[in-house]
């Protein structure tokens, strides 16, 4: 078993304070502070859902067309104008404003495609765990490409153990994405299945255990991940994070270097994971 590494990261929870949301409302808010998520929120609706999945089937062939795997669809918000106009469309600006605060910024994003018949599991983790930030108030947006159940693999949640703090973790290596397992994971509350239609999202706090099953079906199972911080959150390897979109607000802080211009066009031509590629390959990117 091992324990969580002391560093000197802030892997805390603090519980959002919003006396005036724009688009949540107070239940929202505070069932994000109790249990740590808040499912579902639509986004897209049947015929934008339906434009979406068509494109990531192009994302997806094109990827390991270029050698990669269906996990590699990796970081082409800041060369795609399509994923960059979802990661900043107006409805999940304003959940994450009214989460967030009024100066945060996205650092990452990642479609995690589990094909058909799939045989990898998630482990449960907790995101922070693999991240080398400070402190630990990212914010995951996981939009359902797919229709997402529990026969595809839907995400897991245990409720509420986004404020327990840091937890012992084991290393797994057979059939698994990632790496790390939280041991005994289930003891630490209610285990509830991510139900989505394509076009809604979820979001959970970096520190709420979560995973996912193999996907023994014959559907695929796609959600894009997007990752949002408060302009405070810093990073502690120089460079580290994707391209960065100033989203709203302010950089008091300039933590993260410069923001990204809305891509022209769709650059799928080069795999985005093969800049940096030393700092951003860890376990957690292949997720």
């Amino acid at each position: 078993m091992s324990a969580p590494a002391e560093t000197e990261r802030d892997l805390s929870f603090e519980p959002v304070v919003n006396d005036n949301p724009k688009l949540l409302t107070q239940a929202q808010i505070a069932h994000f502070n109790e249990k740590g998520y808040i499912v579902p929120i639509d986004v897209f609706g049947t015929y934008q859902a339906n434009e979406i999945r068509t494109y990531f089937d192009m994302l997806i062939e094109k990827t390991m067309e270029l050698g990669g795997s269906a996990y590699d669809v990796h970081g082409y918000h800041g060369r795609c104008q399509k994923l960059f106009d979802m990661a900043t469309n107006w409805l999940v600006m304003d959940v994450m404003g009214d989460l967030l605060g009024p100066n945060f910024l996205m650092w990452g994003s990642h479609a995690f495609n589990k094909l058909p018949g799939d045989p990898k599991t998630v482990p449960w983790h907790q995101d922070a765990s693999y991240w080398p930030l400070t402190p630990s108030r990212t914010i995951t947006a996981w939009l359902a490409i797919d229709d997402v159940d529990v026969s595809n693999a839907a995400m897991k949640y245990i409720t509420g153990s986004h404020t327990l703090g840091h937890l012992p973790f084991e290393n797994r290596t057979e059939n698994v994405v990632l790496n790390q397992e939280v041991t005994a994971a289930e003891k630490y509350g209610e285990v509830v299945d991510i139900v989505l239609k394509a076009g809604q999202m979820t979001v959970h706090s970096d520190m709420l255990i979560h995973g996912s099953e193999a996907n023994v079906s014959d559907r695929r199972r796609c959600g894009l991940t997007m990752r949002y911080a408060p302009t405070v959150v810093r990073p502690l390897r120089e460079g580290w994070g994707q391209a960065i979109i100033l989203c709203r607000g302010k950089d008091e802080f300039g933590h993260w270097g410069k923001s990204i211009p809305r891509p022209a066009g769709d650059d799928v031509t080069l795999p985005p994971w093969s800049f940096k590629k030393s700092e951003h390959k860890s376990d957690e990117d292949k997720k």
